[in-house]
């Protein structure tokens, strides 16, 4: 397999490829000792560094991300406005989305914090000022420069081999938790389209005891929402935390491009619970029969609220930032200052929508902006942004009287209807048949992921009713009743499931011997 990095899109002039770099990053922090592990995790990122690397569904996020609209934050989807929230973040990452917002002292020269995190030899000779460093300077440092995952090497044999040349020197153990935590930012959580980091984060990493009180999560939306436009103007690379993007459409809008690994379901995060082999029916598909797939997925099988029945005890992160979950929010990252639009998205608070004015949700400070530092501090200079995040935004309010959302569909069809491409052209038949064949092969994919899962929550059943019935202590006996009835719960979801999806597998494979395939 690929490399993350190497990954791309190799046809048309909308080519993308990604500058995540997640192989080395997990290795890396594998290899460190257990006790900078530990201090990376009270930081908060020890839930996504246990995500093992998965496949970059690189056409995927190609035709997903010319749906994003600049104006109101969303992806134009079919079947309404799609936005990434932050309990998306905060179920499939486990990163913090609720604290101080990541803002802080910015320096017009970052030469002296640099050599004193690196050494002066990698500043010596170079160009003052300096406002970023190159990511390759940060892993060089530890002996792991140029180290990147072959082709045909496991992921395991890669690890071995960072293992083996990791050199931490005699740094502190706080010198080497600041080089990796920044690589981390620079590769992975907060990527561009450079080989760059920008060095406002080695400020905000000088005192790792505060950088655990950072909200880490909200500003890795942030960071993804301000680089979308730019991935989204046919540009060759794209920056964000993209494999975090890709996880979340494949749990809005299940098509087969990733199965739930069975045994899985109460690992931490979410992410941790896919597992990205690629099926080569469904992704072998191009960004082109992406888009196609989009356009004709079904509106009712999207999953507006796909975290029901998860316990928040099992979830930190999401347990803290619950009072955000409805709150129309600014996310700041830095210099930039994005806006979470969740009054189009209430669908996914189990709400109906009610019609919106899309222009009128632009408000006086609310609007994109980047700022430009010299030696000075953002937040005490945009102390009102900043005292916004702190009181948690404001709180979306529910339309009580709505039965339905079908006027805000209508409005939105409205308004988006070249876009969208309502009027369902007739498409040459041979397109038409390669849609189907996809949808069979999502839909035969996707029965497999759920029948797996519905054989480990009949285990996991199985063994919760053993051990209430096992005459253990009462308070053991009302934990273990509670988890056997969220088991039977989500038995009963996905059992529904199951059945849904085989009705309409046999409905397609119908379609597609009975020849009505001209106008899907």
């Amino acid at each position: 397999m690929l490399t993350l990095n190497d990954l791309c899109f190799l046809q048309g002039k909308g080519r993308m490829r990604s500058r995540v770099t997640w192989d080395l990053c997990w290795a890396w922090y594998q290899a460190l000792p257990e006790a900078q592990q530990a201090q990376i995790a009270r930081m908060g990122f020890g839930h996504l560094l246990s995500v093992r690397p998965f496949h970059l569904d690189v056409p995927y996020l190609e035709a997903l991300r010319e749906r994003w609209e600049e104006d109101c934050k969303a992806f134009i989807m079919p079947w309404g406005h799609m936005i990434p929230t932050l309990e998306d973040v905060a179920y499939l990452t486990g990163l913090p989305v609720q604290g101080e917002p990541v803002v802080g002292l910015e320096r017009r020269d970052y030469h002296d914090d640099i050599a004193e995190l690196l050494g002066p030899e990698i500043v010596a000779g170079r160009r003052r000022p300096i406002q970023s460093i190159l990511l390759g300077s940060l892993s060089e440092a530890v002996g792991l420069r140029g180290r990147r995952r072959g082709p045909l090497e496991s992921l395991d044999e890669f690890y071995a081999g960072v293992r083996g040349a990791l050199d931490l020197g005699d740094r502190s153990e706080e010198r080497s938790v600041r080089i990796f935590v920044n690589y981390f930012f620079g590769r992975l959580l907060f990527a561009t389209q450079s080989s760059h980091i920008n060095c406002k984060f080695v400020l905000l990493l000088r005192d790792l005891a505060q950088a655990g009180r950072y909200a880490w999560g909200a500003a890795m939306l942030g960071h993804l929402f301000s680089l979308l436009p730019s991935s989204s103007q046919r540009s060759q690379s794209t920056g964000g935390f993209t494999p975090f993007l890709q996880i979340w459409g494949y749990t809005r809008f299940p098509m087969g491009r990733g199965t739930l690994v069975e045994g899985c379901q109460t690992i931490v995060p979410l992410m941790t619970r896919w597992e990205v082999a690629p099926d080569p029916r469904v992704t072998d598909r191009r960004a082109g029969d992406v888009r196609v797939a989009h356009d004709h997925y079904p509106h009712d099988q999207v999953v507006w609220t796909p975290y029901r029945g998860e316990a928040d005890a099992s979830h930190p992160a999401v347990a803290a930032g619950r009072p955000l979950f409805d709150c129309h929010l600014l996310l700041l990252c830095l210099g930039t200052c994005e806006v979470l639009y969740l009054e189009l998205v209430v669908r996914t608070l189990g709400w109906h929508q009610p019609a919106i004015e899309v222009p009128s949700l632009g408000r006086e400070g609310h609007s994109r902006r980047w700022f430009f530092a010299e030696d000075r501090d953002w937040g005490a200079d945009h102390g009102s942004t900043v005292a916004y995040w702190r009181e948690g935004g404001e709180q979306v309010l529910r339309v009580t009287d709505l039965r339905d959302s079908s006027a805000y569909m209508e409005d939105f069809q409205a308004r988006y209807a070249g876009r969208l491409r309502l009027d369902r052209r007739v498409m040459p038949e041979s397109q038409a048949i390669r849609l189907l064949e996809g949808r069979l092969a999502e839909q035969e994919v996707e029965l497999t992921r759920l029948r797996a899962e519905v054989r480990t929550l009949r285990g996991e059943l199985l063994r919760a009713q053993a051990s209430r019935d096992a005459g253990a202590s009462s308070s053991a006996q009302l934990a273990g009743g509670d988890l056997a009835v969220r088991l039977q719960r989500a038995l009963d979801r996905a059992e529904e499931r199951v059945r849904e999806l085989e009705e309409q597998a046999r409905e397609i494979g119908a379609q597609r011997q009975g020849g009505d395939v001209a106008t899907l």
